[in-house]
């Protein structure tokens, strides 16, 4: 004999469709079901589980990365709004996966963080959040803040900070206004890698070379500066010494995801090359593992660029 269906099943259907298999206390309560069917569906062998206080999966799977950020949403309550590394993934940012889903809610909001979740109060809460699939995330920018805030690893920052503005999807100016508005306290990191995007940094590897540049003593240089002779663009290299007519590159494939991006980049040293410039090429793991000899070959370079004439090279910083 089939199972009748009532109207209290069809409403509790129509809310787990609707919230990826996710459903509230209150709401399967309202729906129809009583308090002992309640306990009976998330006893130990029972068909739900709990996967946050008061909310429930509609079966003992796992949760996927789409159905942790509902799971929080339901958890933090209305008016929350989902921040940090989640919100990055979401509007396509290429950030390191974060395990945890961290949330924007009002400062008078008593609710603690749990399980996967992390409550983040605030009295500044995103003014124009992205709303994705009925689910709210912080803009860029607000995003990489709350992402790095209190994070003591510089070059994680840089990672999150470079790629965020690399990928376009938000810009120094913003990231800027984002690091004035916010707190102080926690911020340093964040400061210092902001500050080495403003200089024209655009990658973990960049960075590296910089502060081997300065820990090496070498003459300071301009970041990713735009070169032309006349009116003709020759490149713009991550690091240029114009005196000297040296430039230096970074060879990260992280940077150059596409083969279009590697092909622009060796015809950026081809005209380089032609118009006279000494390009030196290293890789990532080189800064790292030999810092002395990637000092003593730019100084080489550099000596032998001042013992010839200067280059007629016009240099343009970076925008």
């Amino acid at each position: 004999m089939s199972r009748i269906v009532t109207a209290s099943d069809r409403a509790l259907t129509a809310i787990l469709r609707q919230q990826s298999d996710l459903i509230t206390r209150p709401q399967a309560l309202a729906a129809g079901l009583t308090k002992g069917a309640l306990r009976s569906r998330l006893r130990t062998d029972g068909p739900w589980r709990i996967v946050l206080p008061g909310v429930y999966l509609s079966h003992n799977g796992g949760l996927t990365s789409a159905q942790q950020e509902v799971a929080a949403t339901l958890y933090a309550g209305h008016g929350c709004v989902l921040t940090g590394m989640t919100a990055l993934e979401v509007q396509g940012a290429q950030v390191p996966h974060s395990d945890f889903v961290d949330v924007l809610v009002p400062a008078q909001t008593q609710r603690r963080s749990a399980g996967f979740v992390r409550m983040q109060r605030t009295s500044r809460m995103p003014e124009n959040p992205w709303l994705i699939g009925g689910i709210r995330y912080a803009p860029a920018a607000r995003a990489v803040a709350d992402a790095v805030r209190g994070q003591t690893d510089l070059s994680f920052v840089r990672s999150v900070v470079a790629g965020a503005v690399q990928q376009r999807k938000c810009s120094v100016r913003d990231l800027a206004a984002e690091l004035q508005a916010g707190p102080r306290r926690g911020s340093g990191a964040l400061r210092a890698a902001l500050a080495e995007v403003a200089d024209g940094i655009r990658s973990v590897a960049e960075g590296d070379l910089r502060k081997l540049i300065v820990k090496g003593r070498l003459p300071a240089p301009l970041y990713n500066p735009r070169l032309f002779a006349g009116e003709e663009f020759i490149g713009s290299p991550d690091v240029w010494w114009p005196d000297a007519g040296v430039a230096c590159e970074v060879d990260s494939r992280e940077w150059h995801l596409l083969p279009a991006d590697w092909e622009r980049t060796q015809a950026r040293h081809a005209r380089m090359s032609a118009h006279g410039i000494i390009v030196l090429h290293y890789a990532p793991r080189r800064i790292r593992s030999d810092p002395a000899g990637v000092v003593a070959e730019i100084k080489k370079a550099l000596e032998a660029g001042r013992r010839r004439a200067p280059l007629p090279i016009l240099t343009m910083p970076a925008r």
